[in-house]
């Protein structure tokens, strides 16, 4: 996780947090007090005049401003008021300007700096605070919340107007946040919902006939997340941080989304538009592993080029990614997760009838998935900054496989089925025998149905000549069994430690 990452959800999370309350004594000295404190431990320099009048608390012109080493790059918030106002029941009520910049400087090693400057703006955006100092909630509302890119310097240069737009809004928005402050560590837990997130982008370069328009939408947004961060962090000692006790694990789910992009590149013109029935992205990480599982279902995509006469569209029932790694360096095998699927792929007549104009192939959905785990020895700490920039200098290998569980695999199309398991285990003292590969130990069970008519499909239509589909067959023949069923076989393919190979009793290696 890179330090810009951390602390930019951190300055978010000051200004746009917020919880459900429980009745207790708050005041706003203790709010305004926590926010110095959170974002003063998340490496942010904090400035702003102070003052109090009766109930409440007035911050003018509160900037927070910090450099990130790693990114290049520096981040300044400038909000020209906070208010802190004592309700009288011990709940606090936070006031934010309905409009404010946001200035982000990246000036990269040996390039031109480039200079954003972000407007961000809340409409009726309502905020309290309840709780005790040690154990604040915020909730909070807000009929739309909008960042619009305002301008844009490089190379010494203000970029003309029109060239480049962008605008992202979150409407109906609310959710809760909890922060239970401990002496060295900060539990946080949250939720949100939000009617629509919309987005437009636009770009025009002025020294070309380059242009685009990307826009689109995602409905029924909801997100839940939880975790714990120290109340000091240094960015400068990543091992001390992800030791700390560190942990979040949260989720983002929507219920539909759809997107349009159009534009004209090197002459050419170009259109594509998108749409999704929902899904959703979860995230998780501590000291040991890393965790990243996205789905979505429903999806459709149609694109349109000049090359082809009509438009190329798809369709996908679902789709997935995951990904559950070990992070942390150690000397015993730790255990990670690999999977992804792409369900019921289906594509329009027209593509079909580019090479398939007889309808020869079985046009059924395709399916593609795999499930796989296993255990890996984590040899350095490669999210560390500095180790990663020396892999990358050197080339060297992170980590070590040590064993792998394939717990599925499927292969499904045009009218043949592959399905499969295995279990592996890997000697990475042994990188002889499998031309430098760790040599591998195991079982691995196979079954395919279908494929001897469907090379009979590929022959008549002279994909595959009759030569090609002879040294086929006697390869499915050396390695496969008949299987129970017409046109199926089954295979059991072992891999003993001393290096040999034996497919179905019979030793080939």
């Amino acid at each position: 996780m890179s330090v810009f990452f951390r602390r930019t959800c951190g300055a978010a999370i000051a200004y746009a947090v917020a919880s459900q309350g429980a009745w207790a004594d708050l005041t706003a000295n203790d709010v305004w007090a926590d926010w110095q404190a959170y974002m003063g431990g998340m490496g942010y320099s904090i400035s702003g005049g102070e003052s109090t009048s009766g109930n409440v608390t007035t911050v003018s012109d509160l900037t927070m401003s910090m450099t990130v080493p790693d990114a290049e790059a520096s981040f300044e918030m400038i909000m020209p008021e906070v208010t802190f106002t004592e309700n009288g029941d011990g709940t606090v009520a936070i006031g934010m300007p309905d409009q404010f910049p946001i200035t982000v400087n990246i000036a990269a090693e040996g390039e031109d700096p480039v200079k954003l400057v972000l407007d961000y703006a809340l409409t009726n955006m309502a905020m309290v605070v309840s709780g005790t100092p040690a154990d604040m909630t915020y909730t909070y509302s807000a009929d739309k919340n909008s960042v619009t890119l305002a301008s844009i310097e490089a190379e010494g240069e203000t970029i003309p107007e029109g060239a480049l737009n962008v605008s992202v809004v979150l409407d109906a928005l609310a959710g809760t946040s909890q922060m239970k402050i401990g002496d060295t560590m900060r539990d946080i837990a949250q939720n949100m919902t939000a009617g629509n997130i919309t987005y437009d982008i636009a770009f025009d370069d002025p020294e070309s006939d380059d242009a685009g328009k990307f826009s689109g939408a995602v409905a029924g947004v909801s997100y839940t997340g939880a975790g714990s961060i120290p109340n000091e962090i240094n960015a400068a000692d990543y091992g001390a941080f992800l030791n700390s006790g560190f942990k979040f694990d949260g989720g983002f789910s929507y219920k539909s989304g759809n997107g349009a992009m159009q534009g004209t590149g090197d002459g050419e013109e170009f259109a594509m538009s998108s749409k999704s029935t929902g899904g959703d992205f979860r995230f998780a990480m501590d000291s040991s592993h890393l965790l990243y599982d996205l789905s979505q279902s429903g999806s459709e995509i149609s694109v349109t080029v000049s090359e082809l006469p009509f438009p190329i569209d798809l369709k996908m029932a679902k789709s997935g990614f995951k990904l559950d790694m070990p992070i942390q360096a150690g000397d015993a095998p730790q255990p990670f997760a690999f999977g992804m699927n792409l369900t019921d792929f289906t594509m329009s007549d027209m593509i079909w009838g580019m090479f398939d104009p007889a309808g020869a192939l079985p046009r059924d959905p395709a399916t593609v998935a795999l499930d796989t785990t296993g255990t890996a020895k984590v040899l350095v700490d490669f999210l560390d900054p500095t180790v990663a920039e020396t892999l990358e200098r050197t080339g060297a290998a992170p980590g070590e496989l040590n064993s792998l569980k394939i717990n599925q695999l499927l292969v499904s199309l045009v009218g043949a089925k592959l399905m499969g398991t295995g279990d592996f285990e890997f000697d990475n003292s042994n990188l002889e025998a499998f031309d430098g590969m760790p040599a591998p130990s195991g079982v691995a069970n196979l079954e395919i149905s279908g494929a001897n008519a469907l090379i009979d499909k590929l022959i008549a239509m002279g994909f595959v000549s009759d030569q090609d589909a002879m040294g086929a067959r006697m390869m499915m023949g050396l390695l496969a069994v008949p299987g129970d069923a017409p046109d199926t076989l089954k295979s059991t393919i072992e891999i003993n430690k001393q290096g040999h190979i034996v497919a179905n009793g019979q030793r080939i290696k």
